[in-house]
Order: C-alpha cells, then structure tokens, then sequence
C-alpha cells in the first residue's frame, strides 16, 4: 500500500513536470516572406486642384443703363465683335442729337466770326490808305485795328468752341456704341449674370456681365503642391490626373508652370503649379476638382524592396533588444521621410533571417528602389512574423516559412 502511494504520487510529480514545460514552452515562429521583384517604380506627388479655361475674359459694361436685349446663354460659342447684349439706347441717342445740335451752332458761330472778321480786314486796309491821304485820324484807324484783331481773337475762339462740341458729340457716340456690349474674343460663354430689364451700372468698378472662355480645348489646373515636394517638381514634367465625373479614367497634362509666391491658410504653406490640359473632346469643365499625380522620378525595370519589409523588424532574436529596436525603426522611418535612405531588410535564409544592410532610392506607394545591398531578385524579404497557435498562421499557410 505505501509502495503503491508513493509510486503515485511520483507518477503525479512527473506528469505536474510535464505539463509545466508543455505550458511554458516557446511557441514556434512562422515568418511570411515575398520576393524581391523587378518593376517599374515611378515616384509622385500627389495634390489637388480645378481646372479652368487657359484664357477666361470677364465682360462688362462701360456705359450705366437697362438691359434692353440679350443675344447669348451659357454655352453659346461668340465670335469676336458680336453683339452679346445691349442696353436701352434711348438716352444715348437723346445726348447724341443733343451733341450734334451743340457741334452745329459752334460751327455756325465760326462762321460769323470769320465773317466778321473779314469785314474788321477789309475797314481796316481802307483806313489805312484814308490815314495816308490825312483823311481820318491815327485814332480812327487805330480803332479799326483794334477791331480787326478782336476779329481774329474771336475766331480762335470760335474754332475751340467746335473743337469742345465735336469732342462732346464722339463721346455721346462712343456712348451709344457702348451701348451695344460685344464679344471682345472668340470663345464659349461660360457665365452670364444678367437678364433682360436688370439695371447695370458702370462706376469706378466695372461689373461682370459675361463670361467668356476663350477656348475650352485647351485648360489647365492650378494645383496646390505642399513646400515639403515643391523641390522635386520641375517644369515639363508629366501629370496623370482624375476627375469625379469620371473615375474611371485617367487624363493627362504637364507641368508648365511653378508659382513662387507662396498661398498660406491656416499656417499651412502651398505653392500652385499650373498644369497644361489637352481637352479637344470637350469632357471636362470648368471648376471640376482634380486629383493629380505628378511624376517627378522614374526608374525603370528596377529591384524593388516592398515597404513591409523595410518596416520589418524580428521579435526575440537573441542580442537585439526591443526597445533598441524600436529606436531604429522611428530613426529609419525619419530617414525614409528625409530621403537619406539608410535601413535594412529580414532575408529568409534556411528558415532563419538574416539582416541585410541596404540604400534605397525612389519610392512609390508599394516599395523603394534598391541601390545598394547584398540582394538580388528573387530573394525573399520577411515582412511579417508569426507565431503557432494565432489566426494568422491559420490564415496565411502558404505564404509562411517553417518554425523557428
């Protein structure tokens, strides 16, 4: 009975033993990695803008009056000089004929003066030969001298007297021609803020009635580029963009322009760079808000590192320390943002990583471009660490290394 008890409670030592390592033993690592491929890696900065017409003309008016007729709606293609609208004329016409009625009795007035002075000429030659023969006196001629040249003077007068109604009268016709507004270009109406019987006023600031792009086959987007990736834009370079109204399509354009002045909202500091739009189908409008993808680098058929595993960093290695390594990560993660690319990759080698210093170049959404490092295609990157007993391991079966 004692042997039986002490037999037992062995057996029961041994099996708590067991169970205690079964408990407390490390639980396998799985790694899943992918391989090195070679792509096409082109690197962009993104933004956001509208388009607009290359060359939008504002019409107004420089005449005040009512909006007597309409010629135009929106959409309507005008040619240069055509009429798009016009005023009520009647008082126009009213200070025209008021003009030309003041032109003509200045011209009149001319003509008398220049009558009277031909006569104040003809007295004043026939005193003349009367002061030689002693007939009349130095003061009688001196008198018809004086008239003669206050003739003259009021001839002179006379001519400014046209001069100033002549003025008066191309002005009321300059008016009244005003009066009819015309198309200064050829283009599309793309805004009319009028109707017919509305009272416009021409003061210091002349008010928009019209609209007018000039030609909406060629537009352009004014895009707000962050000053963290102005330096990277340069003019010619080439623009993929999408627009709301079609978001299954791709359009593309160039960079013609870089703006230095700097627009600042909310202590957020842009700059806009002006992108050159073929439009010859008509498809887009103006106003609409693009996406714009400017590619400012390219590299083609190119060794690609995935992001995942430049962020890859291994759990339990001996020697490394996790807070160590975390202080690495957040200093790789600066130098990837500052672009002096100094960082390191996982390889799986035998079913054990290996660390791979490497130097990366441009960057897309995906991966980084390798320069410098002991790596070739083919070779596969860790990107992610499991362990045996998760749901990941039971997930991703196939894209797992064997334990560790």
């Amino acid at each position: 009975m004692k042997k039986t008890i002490i037999i037992s409670t062995f057996m029961l030592m041994a099996a708590a033993v067991g169970l205690y390592f079964y408990l407390t033993r490390a639980p396998e690592v799985f790694y899943r990695s992918v391989a090195i491929p070679r792509e096409d890696i082109i690197s962009t900065v993104s933004a956001t803008g509208n388009l607009s017409a290359v060359i939008t003309v504002q019409v107004g008016t420089q005449v005040s009056g009512t909006i007597q007729k309409l010629f135009v709606d929106y959409n309507s293609i005008v040619k240069k000089g055509e009429p798009i609208a016009e005023i009520d004329p009647a008082l126009f016409n009213a200070a025209v004929e008021q003009s030309r009625g003041n032109y003509l009795n200045a011209e009149a007035n001319l003509l008398k003066a220049k009558v009277t002075l031909a006569d104040a000429e003809r007295t004043l030659k026939r005193n003349r030969d009367l002061l030689k023969a002693g007939v009349i006196s130095q003061a009688d001629y001196d008198q018809a001298e004086t008239a003669w040249q206050s003739a003259k003077a009021n001839v002179k007068g006379a001519e400014g007297g046209v001069f100033q109604t002549r003025g008066a009268l191309m002005q009321a016709l300059t008016n009244l021609r005003y009066s009819v507004i015309r198309s200064p270009v050829d283009g599309i109406v793309i805004s009319r803020t009028v109707d017919v019987g509305q009272t416009v006023a021409a003061s210091f600031q002349t008010p928009t009635l019209f609209t007018i792009a000039r030609d909406l086959t060629k537009m352009q987007i004014e895009v707000s580029v962050d000053e963290a990736d102005i330096s990277r834009v340069k003019l010619g370079q080439k623009v993929i963009f999408t627009v709301d109204s079609y978001p299954e399509q791709s359009f593309a354009g160039d960079v013609v322009q870089i703006r230095s002045s700097p627009v600042i909202t909310q202590n957020v500091v842009t700059y806009i760079v002006v992108v050159n739009v073929d439009n010859r189908d008509l498809r887009l409008k103006p106003g609409m808000t693009a996406n714009v993808s400017i590619e400012v680098a390219r590299r083609e058929n190119a060794l690609k590192i995935p992001s995942a595993a430049l962020r890859f960093r291994p759990k339990g290695i001996p020697g490394e320390n996790s807070r160590q390594e975390g202080k690495k990560e957040g200093m790789a993660s600066a130098s990837r943002k500052s672009g002096a690319r100094g960082e390191q990759v996982y390889v799986l080698e035998n079913n054990t990583p290996r660390l791979v210093k490497v130097k990366t170049g441009i960057s897309d959404s995906t991966g980084a471009e390798l320069l410098e490092g002991n790596l070739k295609e083919g070779d596969q990157l860790i990107v992610e660490q499991l362990e045996s007993g998760g749901d990941k391991k039971r997930k991703n079966p196939g894209a797992m290394g064997r334990p560790f």
